[in-house]
This record gives C-alpha cells, sequence and structure tokens, in this order.
C-alpha cells in the first residue's frame, strides 16, 4: 500500500483521535503504513498547530476531553440538502426553531468554500416552499420544550385551549410532532393525570422547573398504539 500524502494522513489522524479513547503510535502507524517514528513526528506537528493531544504514557494518544473540530469540507449534495432544508424550517412556525436553525446554518455557510458559497447562494433564491405563505410565527417555545424533554425536566405552562379556557399545568414533555404546520407536544400532565397532546401554540408561558421526572418506559410508537388501536 502507498504511503498516504502528508496531509491527508494528519487528517485522518485527527479523525481517529477524535473518534477513539485512545489510540497508540502502533496502530495508526500500520493503519498508514509508515514507521513509529513518521506517527512521532505526525502527532509534534499537530501539536505544534494547537491540537491538544494528550499522551498518556505506555498507552497511547487521545484528544483532550470537550475538544472537537468543525468538518472541514460538506460535498455538494450534502451542501444543497442544507439550503433546501432552511428554505423549509423559514416556513416553520416557531421562531425559535428558525432562529437556531439560522444561527447553525450561518456556522454551516461560513466553512463551504468559494464556489460551494456561491452555490448554495444561488440555490437559497432559487429553491421555494408554499406552505405558510404568509410567513406567519405563532409560537416560539420549541427549543425550551426540547431542552425540557431530553433533559427530562418538568415544565409549567399556561395553557389556553381551543375553548379560550386558560389553565396552569405542570407537564412532563414526552414527544414532539407536527402536522398541517403546528407544533404537538406530547406530554404527562399532572394536573389530569394522564398522557395529553398540547398545541404549542396554545402555551402563552412556559417556565422550566428544573424538577427532574423519571424516563417513561414507552417508545413513541407505542404511545400512538395506545391511543389510536
Amino acid at each position: 500500500m502507498e504511503d498516504k500524502p502528508r496531509l491527508s494522513r494528519l487528517t485522518a489522524i485527527l479523525t481517529q483521535l477524535q473518534s477513539s479513547q485512545i489510540v497508540t503510535a502502533k496502530v495508526l502507524a500500520e493503519k498508514h503504513n509508515v514507521s513509529i517514528r513518521t506517527i512521532y513526528r505526525d502527532i509534534r506537528t499537530l501539536e505544534k498547530s494547537g491540537v491538544p493531544i494528550i499522551t498518556e504514557e505506555g498507552r497511547g494518544y487521545r484528544m483532550m476531553d470537550g475538544y472537537s473540530l468543525p468538518p472541514v469540507m460538506f460535498s455538494e449534495d450534502e451542501a444543497n440538502a442544507l439550503i433546501t432544508a432552511e428554505q423549509l424550517i423559514n416556513k416553520n412556525k416557531d421562531i425559535s426553531f428558525v432562529e437556531q436553525y439560522k444561527s447553525a446554518i450561518e456556522k454551516i455557510k461560513a466553512i463551504l468554500r468559494g464556489p460551494q458559497k456561491e452555490k448554495a447562494h444561488l440555490l437559497t433564491e432559487r429553491v421555494y416552499f408554499r406552505n405558510n405563505y404568509k410567513n406567519e410565527k405563532s409560537s416560539s417555545y420549541l427549543m425550551q420544550i426540547q431542552l425540557a424533554l431530553t433533559n427530562f425536566q418538568v415544565l409549567k405552562i399556561e395553557y389556553l385551549s381551543s375553548k379560550q379556557v386558560l389553565t396552569t399545568r405542570k407537564i412532563e414533555p414526552f414527544a414532539l410532532y407536527s402536522t398541517q404546520e403546528n407544533w404537538l407536544l406530547v406530554a404527562f400532565c399532572r394536573l389530569r393525570k394522564e398522557f395529553r397532546v398540547f398545541r404549542i401554540d396554545y402555551i402563552q408561558k412556559v417556565t422550566n422547573t428544573l424538577e427532574q421526572f423519571e424516563s417513561h418506559n414507552m417508545t413513541l410508537d407505542e404511545y400512538f398504539k395506545k391511543q389510536y388501536y
């Protein structure tokens, strides 16, 4: 097997260090068909460039905890998929979701190469979704709810029903789904002592109590089966 060009090898070593808890010089040398001495030089080069590599004597190398590198590049198809998704998400009715995606996509666009940037800009102007053509925004709590859902935190909400009845409830977020451009939250309602579905645009206020709840031992598919069968 031919020796890889050094830049390609350094990039591959970085990827392996990020994906492994620890890796030895011997393993790296065998993988890239070079001498262990060459790997030592490669590691020193990466360290000098600012990559925080930890050397554990007698064990090998690992990346400093919490350190990661952004993607180096996207293929044209991958970039196009992201730009298309951006146009669809811009039509979403939840302000927090749209704003957070815009922030993320700007970071992604920043690492696109020159020609990719130009093509991404062109595609942005040539893709259009007709749903929510008035670009209405009716809620702003999706991101806050997602955070509580993944951290198993109880939320206190003020909820205005379709009959214009306002109630205050403590809920345990379970799942989210979207239908006809509206976000729906499945949660265990402590007031009603059962699972309920809440339209996010009917929620008037959300407060994270920071109280933890036990994960419900049920999948979303199992929830739907219980509801509809």
